[in-house]
């Protein structure tokens, strides 16, 4: 039995109704911003409960966006988790900025406790990452922002569709990143992204800066770049906001099912806790196990399409070296790297593959 990764090709099976948007789209000509593009800025405004929506055409860009909104650059710190996807933080370098990590926790999350012993005075922002579609502390980490006047920048780019207590991620920061790469919660036909804020004043400069920084055709206000997201994928995303709520409730029937039954394995499998008042969007569906290159191995031989998200985390990467961290730093994510197993549980996962997986790595131990 075959349990793929990539359900793209069953999401985008039938693309009548996408198709007939983009008709209409072409006939009107408004490719570059245009009332289609407003009217998705404005329903994924809603949809998360904030007052402005900055589409741009990838994630890392949103990062770079949120990052220059607040005037970060060279000479500024910028406190991440180290177990992250690379835009996280190739967008601080990329605006001049440096990197500080700080370790994990066991729900692969950035670790609150671990903040405040890296602040110091060039520290310009903290990055929390809604790391698989998960959520960190929030409040915890906005207990410490505001205790240093620090801002917070939300990389929400898994954490669409999810929930912390009745709030959106990406929704406490003053200004955050979202992504809809094809493979996250909320996804285009290639890339694109978001910003979003509650700050008027900067929601107007972002807008600007997007587009060349301009104020009509004929005028620019500052250099700026272009970052704009295309209309014909700002229809795919509107699409997919529409069955975003079924999409993350079947992905947590099926997480809650796989959680279910591999607690029986648990001599071999570790499960992270699941909190209440979290909705987790499951863009990755993380557990740690014993012999995991092993085990992968054996997944794929039975064509379970598993794997690993990262095996190398990102202090101990080669484009890290400068940062003067080595093997050791951080220990958890460290362990997590080589230990980490990501299964498929996304929305084409039926009831009889989550059951051919968890048999299949009983089949496994079984065999040890």
């Amino acid at each position: 039995m075959r349990v793929p990764y990539n359900y793209l090709p069953m999401q985008f099976a039938d693309t009548s109704a996408i198709f007939r948007d983009w008709e209409s789209l072409i006939r009107s000509t408004e490719f570059t911003l245009g009332p289609v593009m407003e009217a998705f800025e404005r329903k994924f405004a809603d949809y998360v409960g904030v007052r402005h929506c900055v589409a741009t055409n990838n994630g890392t860009d949103a990062l770079i966006l949120a990052y220059k909104s607040l005037g970060i650059g060279i000479g500024d710190e910028v406190i991440t988790v180290c177990n992250t996807f690379y835009a996280t933080v190739g967008a601080i370098v990329a605006v001049g900025a440096t990197p500080v990590f700080v370790d994990c926790d066991d729900r692969y999350q950035i670790d609150a406790k671990k903040i405040e012993s890296v602040i110091t005075k060039r520290t310009k922002a903290i990055v929390p990452v809604h790391w698989g579609g998960a959520s960190p502390d929030m409040h915890a980490i906005m207990d410490i922002a505001i205790g240093h006047n620090l801002p917070v920048i939300e990389d929400a780019c898994m954490g669409i569709g999810g929930c912390i207590e009745g709030r959106s991620p990406g929704t406490f920061g003053r200004v955050n990143a979202v992504s809809m790469h094809p493979l996250k919660s909320l996804n285009v036909m290639g890339d694109g992204g978001m910003v979003v804020t509650n700050d008027d004043e900067l929601a107007t400069w972002m807008r600007k800066y997007r587009n060349h920084g301009m104020v009509d055709r004929d005028h620019i206000e500052f250099w700026g770049v272009n970052m704009r997201l295309q209309p014909l994928q700002a229809i795919v995303a509107s699409h997919g906001l529409d069955d975003l709520s079924r999409v993350i409730a079947k992905r947590n029937n099926n997480a809650a099912y796989l959680d279910d039954r591999l607690r029986s394995l648990y001599h071999y499998v570790k499960l992270p806790r699941r909190l209440s008042g979290y909705v987790e969007t499951f863009a990755l569906y993380m557990l740690l196990v014993e012999r995991r290159d092993d085990l992968l191995r054996f997944l794929i031989d039975h064509e379970i399409e598993a794997k690993i998200h990262y095996p190398t985390p990102l202090h101990l990467q080669q484009a890290a070296v400068e940062l003067g961290y080595r093997k050791g730093s951080f220990p958890k994510a460290e362990y997590q790297a080589h230990h980490l197993l990501t299964l498929p549980i996304h929305q084409f996962v039926e009831r009889e593959q989550l059951n051919y997986m968890v048999d299949t790595i009983q089949a496994f131990y079984g065999a040890c």
